[in-house]
C-alpha cells in the first residue's frame, strides 16, 4: 500500500489506519532533524539584536551547559524561542508545545512562562506591557526556576563575544531528547525539580 484507500476519514478501513501509523510512526523518527534544521532558520528570523535568534539560542544552551545543567535544560534552553519563526505572538508556548512530550515537565512549564517572566527586564520602557506580568505566577512550583532560568540563560544571551558552542554540539542531545518515548512518566516527572546550576557537572564539563 502507497496511499490509503480513503477520502474521508470515516471511510477508512483497519488496514488503512495500520498503514498510516506505521508511516507516522517511521515520519517521528526524523523529529530531532528536522527541528535542527528550523533552527538555522532563525538566522532569518527577528532582526535588531546584536546576536542572531540562532546566535541567542545556542548562546543559552551554551551557558545552561557550562552551568552543568541537564539534558532536558540544555535542550530547552536552545529550542526555547524556536517559535518566533511561525509563532510570534505566543513563541513561548509553541516552543512548550513541541518539548512537552519529551522533557520534564518542569522545563516545559519553563519554556512556556518565559514570556511573561522576561517581561521584568523591558516592560517599564514600553507603553502597554506589564513589567511585572511574571507575578501572575507568583507561587507556582517552578516560579523561582523560570526566573532563574531567564536570568541566567535568556535574557544575558545577546552578547556577540560570548564563546558560544555550535549548533552541531548540541544536535546529538536533541536527537537523544526526541527518541525518547512520548510522554514517559519516568521523564515527564511531575513535580519533579533539577537544579539549574550543578556546581559538580559544570566542573567535568569544563575538563574536557
Amino acid at each position: 500500500m502507497k496511499k490509503v484507500s480513503f477520502t474521508q476519514m470515516k471511510d477508512g478501513t483497519r488496514e488503512d489506519y495500520e498503514f498510516l501509523v506505521a508511516e507516522e510512526i517511521g515520519h517521528t523518527k526524523h523529529t530531532a532533524d528536522r527541528l535542527l534544521k528550523a533552527m538555522t532558520e532563525l538566522d532569518e528570523s527577528l532582526s535588531g539584536y546584536q546576536v542572531t535568534r540562532l546566535g541567542h539560542c545556542v548562546q543559552s544552551a551554551t551557558r545552561a551547559w557550562r552551568d552543568g545543567a541537564d539534558i532536558d535544560w540544555v535542550v530547552s534552553a536552545l529550542l526555547h524561542d524556536i517559535g518566533d519563526i511561525y509563532a510570534p505572538y505566543n513563541h513561548d508556548e509553541y516552543a512548550a508545545a513541541i518539548l512537552k512530550p519529551f522533557v520534564r515537565e518542569q522545563c516545559t512549564w519553563c519554556v512556556q512562562t518565559h514570556g511573561d517572566f522576561q517581561m521584568v527586564y523591558y516592560g517599564h520602557h514600553l507603553d502597554g506591557f506589564d513589567r511585572n506580568k511574571r507575578e501572575r505566577h507568583r507561587g507556582h512550583q517552578y516560579f523561582d526556576d523560570c526566573a532563574a532560568f531567564c536570568e541566567r540563560w535568556d535574557q544575558a544571551s545577546f552578547d556577540p563575544d560570548y564563546d558560544d558552542l555550535p549548533l552541531e554540539f548540541f544536535a546529538p542531545m536533541v536527537r537523544e531528547v526526541f527518541d525518547r518515548n512520548p510522554y514517559d512518566k519516568d521523564v515527564i516527572r511531575p513535580g519533579a525539580r533539577e537544579p539549574l546550576v550543578n556546581a559538580a557537572s559544570a566542573a567535568e564539563r569544563d575538563k574536557a
